[in-house]
């Protein structure tokens, strides 16, 4: 066989060619330390190098690496001594900057080492009770500062994760100090406060009807504390004599061998001090300390179990699935760079039962995780495609079985998870040819159109539309036509001013709408048609009339494409901002878009994000039209306006956080800017100095001189402009930051009034009595309304079965008791998503907030709610 240390190193534990596919771990660990040994003397560097990367990045094969460690110890103690050198450097940078995943990676390494031998248990025992120390220190009332608590309960949770590799040796070892380190751990959960805050939970409640019938429980993700679950389960193993099936233990197959190494002691590591309590802390001022430390320390994982017990193992102990999320999890963040090594690693775990039901759950558990999961949407979303397909008899079932049952629970599933839970799936869907056995929802046209499950499987088609085009879904959805009804429109622009159109636009604005056209189409300028606009529209049809033929014309001439679109924004910016001064027109300029793009919600959110971005209108613009009356009574019944909202408050965050990166660049070159004329001055004085006292010299070494001093006044003239410059574009980029946190600090309090505002009038309103909808019904019908649902808040646009939109007019009755309760609780639970999602641009404008919008005449729901998403004591 013939392969490079490289490749054995990296693929050690596989079935691959390199290891001829069928050999055993530990067949694989003595092949590489046989290849390793022979090329230690002129390659150390690079395998230590490679070695403490492998131990970083794949770390679900650690314990191999720590047997092939334990073997290297045998014969070079030098080599191996660097690598607990490396170990404790890694541990020590890992505490000093806070980086989680190596301090919790390297914990673990350090363990196996300690069971191959390599690592004194006295000195492991030394480095856990130094970690339990400082996180008993960090919580105490008197010394610590308990708002760091999140500090503390990572360094607890290193200490407890690490056990399943090496509890068993630990106990057999040194038993009176595992016991030492276990009930300082005991004590230190004792004193701690529980952490569970409802706005991170995926689920309001924690049962559900499993598809079967049978009552099962169905946890919603955050319903134990995540240290105390992992308290019970080590508990557990020592109970079972710490065997855990799920961690391979390739040691023991060498045992006689290491039994004879020299172990090496683990110097102590320095844990840093938590930071102070602030002198004089207010509230505000802890909970926003508190916040940090937990951004700084965030959970991991969450306890999301999608499938009753019946459909999953009920043999695997709860340590064993703790050890496979582990593997999960790390294999999901280290190779997020490369989505097909990453579906080859999570199938092929080194553990001796069947996982697909966990790994589904716990890719989803991260894609679902608020307030954000670690990487984007669509990283989860190729890498369950790609699983679906590494696993082709197995994992399509398991997913479908997932959305499943996530879709029995979405009414009771968060707005912004739901929301997340809509776009993965229609892009996982454009990955199969939207194949989805869609019959099995058909029921769902039974229920009012603001149902949540209705709402989401037409979310769902409408995201379809946009990955693919109407006709295709249209045919995805064949075996059940009737979901035709759930379809958006064709995307098809509404032009009021067209001339087979049928609407009852008057006669002088279609006129001008055609002359308008005709002058874009003949190629005029701006300046003329901007002109023409001042003289013929501006003063016989008044501003909103004027806006609307304008825009509606010129965007629909642009609506034959994205880039036509953008190409008319670009190119008639200056007449739509002319046209659309202030914010009340720009609120119309908004609405004549929605208006033009009613069929498609798409190109509605495009326009208005790119009129945004090239100010023609403004975010505090799109707020108000967001919480105009024709929106709210769709905040329950279409992602849509919060579509639109989140682009606004996106973009206006992004321009801050560009700003701040110009600025840092800005600021280096400066330094630098600042030295180059310093030293371009020191020269210039120093030819100076020698041209002064070259008074005795020839004629010919004083021009000379003379020449260098000119040449180095030039430089430090040169040096000085750059400096100047460098200092001038600072200065501008902090008066455009500046101007920046003012429309952010402006945008949040618009966005936080208009939520206080709505919701204190509608939830200090008692909700309807039904008989009251009962006799509005009634009168409704005696009038020949549409009835198929129940009294609805707002026109509601579906589709029949020719594509064909039909429009329900617009009830003045009383709104259905739980229709108004679902209004509220989506209305409510966006506002807490909002608060979740950005929370540390709201933690900065807090007390302004508490000022001017959280007042005594606020609803307490509304402020509660708020404070939640923040996860702000109350």
């Amino acid at each position: 066989m013939s392969a490079s240390w490289h490749s054995l190193l990296v693929r050690i534990g596989e079935q691959c060619p390199e290891y001829g596919g069928l050999a055993d771990a530990e067949d694989h660990v003595e092949t590489c330390f046989g290849y390793l040994a022979r090329d230690l003397a002129h390659s150390e560097g690079e395998i230590l190098a490679l070695l403490m990367q492998c131990v970083e990045e794949l770390p679900h094969k650690d314990p191999l690496y720590g047997a092939l460690v334990g073997l290297i110890n045998t014969e070079d103690k030098e080599l191996v001594g660097k690598v607990i050198k490396r170990t404790h450097a890694g541990i020590q940078e890992a505490l000093d900057t806070d980086n989680c995943n190596k301090l919790r990676i390297l914990t673990r390494f350090l363990t196996v080492l300690m069971c191959n031998s390599v690592v004194s248990p006295s000195s492991l025992i030394e480095f856990y009770e130094a970690l339990v120390s400082s996180a008993a220190t960090t919580i105490d009332e008197d010394g610590g500062n308990p708002t760091w608590q999140a500090r503390a309960d990572f360094y607890v949770f290193c200490i407890l994760a690490s056990l399943p590799w090496g509890g068993i040796e630990l106990s057999e070892r040194v038993p009176e100090d595992l016991e030492r380190v276990l009930n300082g751990v005991e004590a230190y959960l004792n004193l701690r406060k529980p952490v569970m805050y409802s706005a991170l939970q995926v689920f309001e409640k924690s049962g559900s009807r499993s598809e079967d019938g049978d009552d099962t429980e169905m946890k919603p993700m955050e319903s134990d504390d995540y240290l105390q679950c992992l308290w019970f389960s080590i508990q557990a193993l020592m109970e079972n004599s710490w065997k855990v099936d799920s961690v391979p233990r390739p040691h023991l197959s060498f045992e006689s061998r290491l039994v004879h190494a020299q172990t090496h002691d683990f110097d102590p590591v320095s844990i840093p001090e938590t930071p102070a309590v602030p002198e004089n802390a207010t509230e505000i001022m802890l909970d926003r300390q508190r916040q940090e430390a937990e951004r700084t320390y965030p959970r991991r994982n969450m306890h999301l179990r999608i499938f009753p017990l019946s459909k999953t193992d009920e043999k695997i102990t709860p340590i064993d699935r703790f050890v496979v999320e582990e593997y999960l999890l790390d294999v999901l963040f280290y190779l997020n760079g490369c989505r097909k090594e990453c579906a080859a690693y999570m199938v092929g775990l080194p553990v001796p039962f069947r996982y697909e039901y966990i790994m589904a759950e716990t890719v989803f558990s991260q894609l679902l995780l608020p307030p954000k999961p670690p990487f984007r949407l669509i990283y989860y979303t190729v890498v369950m495609v790609d699983l679906c397909k590494a696993l082709p008899g197995a994992f399509p079932a398991v997913v479908a079985g997932a959305v499943r049952a996530l879709f029995q629970r979405v009414a009771e599933m968060d707005v912004e998870c739901r929301t997340r839970l809509v776009q993965w799936l229609s892009h996982h869907l454009s990955n199969f040819q939207f194949v989805w056995p869609w019959e099995e929802w058909a029921h769902i046209l039974e229920l009012p159109k603001w149902a949540p499950e209705r709402v989401f499987a037409k979310e769902v088609l409408e995201k379809e539309v946009r990955l693919a085009y109407w006709e295709k879904i249209k045919d995805s959805i064949a075996s059940t036509p009737k979901l035709i009804k759930l379809l958006p429109p064709k995307n098809t622009p509404v032009f009021v001013y067209a001339p087979d159109n049928n609407t009852s636009a008057p006669e002088a604005e279609v006129a001008l709408a055609t002359e308008l056209t005709s002058l874009v189409r003949g190629k005029k300028t701006v300046r003329e048609i901007q002109v023409w606009i001042d003289e013929q529209i501006l003063p016989t049809q008044g501003q909103q009339a004027s806006i609307q033929i304008v825009a509606q014309t010129l965007l629909y001439i642009g609506s034959k494409s994205f880039t036509h679109t953008i190409t008319v924004l670009e190119k008639y910016c200056q007449i739509f901002r002319k046209i659309a001064p202030d914010m009340g027109t720009q609120i119309a300029m908004i609405d004549t878009v929605s208006q033009l793009w009613r069929n498609s919600a798409q190109m509605t959110a495009i326009v208005i994000d790119r009129m945004m971005g090239y100010r023609m209108v403004s975010n505090l613009a799109i707020v108000a039209w967001v919480f105009s009356p024709q929106n709210v009574q769709q905040f329950h019944t279409s992602d849509q306006v919060w579509e639109i909202l989140r682009n606004a408050i996106n973009k206006t965050n992004n321009r801050t956080v560009d700003l701040r990166k110009e600025i840092s660049a800005a600021e280096k070159v400066l330094k630098l800017a600042a030295a180059g004329t310093v030293k371009a001055h020191s020269k210039w004085e120093a030819a100076v100095a020698a041209l002064n006292a070259a008074e005795a010299k020839s004629e010919d070494s004083r021009n000379s001189l003379s020449a260098k001093v000119d040449w180095a006044k030039t430089v430090a003239d040169k040096a000085q402009d750059e400096e100047t410059s460098a200092q001038d574009s600072l200065e501008s980029k902090g008066a455009l930051l500046d101007r920046a946190l003012r429309e952010q600090e402006a945008l949040f309090l618009a966005v936080y009034q208009s939520f206080a505002d709505l919701l204190t009038d509608r939830l200090s309103k008692p909700l309807p009595e039904p008989q009251e909808v009962s006799n509005s019904l009634e009168d409704a019908e005696g009038e020949g309304a549409d009835v198929e649902a129940p009294v609805a808040m707002e026109a509601d646009e579906e589709n029949d079965e020719d594509g064909t939109k039909q429009r329900n007019q617009k009830r003045t009755t009383s709104a259905d008791p739980q229709e108004e309760e679902q209004w509220r609780k989506c209305t409510l639970g966006y506002l807490r998503a909002i608060s979740r999602q950005y929370c540390d641009e709201v933690w900065l404008l807090m007390e302004k907030l508490d000022s001017t919008v959280f007042t005594d005449k606020v609803h307490p729901l509304v402020t509660s709610t708020t404070y939640a998403g923040l996860r702000r004591s109350l």
